[in-house]
């Protein structure tokens, strides 16, 4: 409305002394398309669902396969390091504790999970299916 009322101005011409606006607006406007709009497309371009492992990483795989481990474990898993089943065969039982213990997690018992993850590593899925089948919560059943 500015603009027009500016450039509209009778015979005489627009009204100079607030046309800075106009020019300052414009070049906002300006500054909006070239810097703010390849941002959102590139936001808009990237496909939904899982990210795909950064090259040189390992694929996560899903811990909670593992008998004992559930979502929240797995999350402080995955924040110390140990996102894949081979991180988890090859860590050892007290610094897995430590963790444990660190997050809250006084009650869990991660003495079965090494085992499993051992299993679960070479891709034994029936052996690991076998071994699942004598732990409750991860532990041996007595």
């Amino acid at each position: 409305m500015l603009a027009l009322r500016l450039l509209s101005e009778g015979g005489q011409g627009p009204d100079t002394s607030l046309s800075w606006l106009l020019y300052i607006g414009i070049a906002f406007f300006v500054m909006i398309i070239i810097f703010g709009w390849p941002e959102g497309s590139k936001k808009q371009s990237q496909p939904a669902g899982p990210r795909e492992a950064p090259r040189g990483k390992k694929k996560a795989d899903d811990l909670v396969k593992i008998e004992g481990i559930g979502p929240k474990v797995a999350k402080v898993l995955n924040e110390a390091g140990i996102t894949t089943f081979d991180d988890l065969a090859r860590a050892k039982a007290a610094d897995l504790q430590k963790t444990l213990n660190s997050a809250g997690f006084q009650m869990m018992n991660s003495e079965g999970w090494i085992a499993q993850a051992k299993l679960a590593a070479k891709g034994e899925w029936d052996e690991l299916e076998d071994l699942q089948d004598e732990l409750k919560g991860g532990r041996k059943a007595r």
